[in-house]
Order: structure tokens, then sequence, then C-alpha cells
């Protein structure tokens, strides 16, 4: 078991809002926090219009390969965050839930991308300085 927060994004495809937070997550947080993303029906690959997004952020997504939702991975996560199929997430006790109501990406194009890109960098930090801040001197 590890002592840092876990936090599991989830959106429908795992292509772009949910693989955008992990990577926000992970770029802000770096190994204070265990990070995952998943979808209920996910994509064969994540959305190009996202890596663009995400490459002028300087964060590269472009390896990154769309995961299907597993019970497992709610399990081993404190934080599981929806975003558009919060039904579709199974339940556990002692978890906490978070619905993040984001425009999905999905056939947009880049430009449409930026500010949901920047919108979940915001909600990211937010999350960041609940679940992980950074340690004072």
């Amino acid at each position: 078991m590890s002592d840092k927060p876990s936090v599991l994004f989830v959106c429908v495809h795992n292509a772009g809002r949910s693989q955008m937070a992990a990577a926000w997550l992970t770029h802000l947080a770096g190994d204070r926090v265990e990070v995952r993303s998943a979808g209920s029906a996910p994509a064969d690959q994540v959305n190009p219009a996202a890596v663009e997004a995400m490459r002028e952020a300087g964060i590269d997504i472009s390896a990154e390969i769309p995961k299907v939702l597993t019970v497992d991975a709610v399990k081993e996560s404190d934080v599981c965050v929806t975003m558009g199929c919060g039904d579709t997430c199974p339940v556990f006790p002692g978890k906490r839930y978070l619905d993040w109501a984001l425009d999905d990406p999905a056939g947009r194009g880049v430009a449409a991308v930026r500010p949901i890109r920047d919108e979940i960098r915001k909600r990211v930090e937010d999350l960041i300085a609940e679940i992980a801040p950074e340690p004072t001197a």
C-alpha cells in the first residue's frame, strides 16, 4: 500500500478529458499522487486535438492508450473523478467521488479543446491543493 493519495479520472472514451486530467495531475503533482485514467467505452486512440492542446502546454500525451474502466481501478483509488459518465463508475464506501461537468472534446478541433484543457488544469490544481499540497520547508 502506498501512502500517496491515488486519483482515477474516468470519461466515456478515455481519449480526451480523462487523459488530459491525468497528464495535468502527473505534471503538476509529480510523484506526490498516483494517477490513473480509464473509460467506460474506451476509444482506439487518444483524441488528436487533445494531444495537440496538451502539446501546446508542454505535455506529451501522444503515447497514451485509452484503457477500460475496471472495478479494481476504482477500488485502488482514493478519489474517482468522473467526467460525463458518473453512472458507469462503481461506487465503494470510503471513496471520494467527484463529477466534473466538462464539455466533451470528441469531434472538436484544437481551438475548442483549449478551454477544456485550461478548465481541467484549474480543477486539477484545486484537487492537488486538497489532497497533496506542496510540502512546506
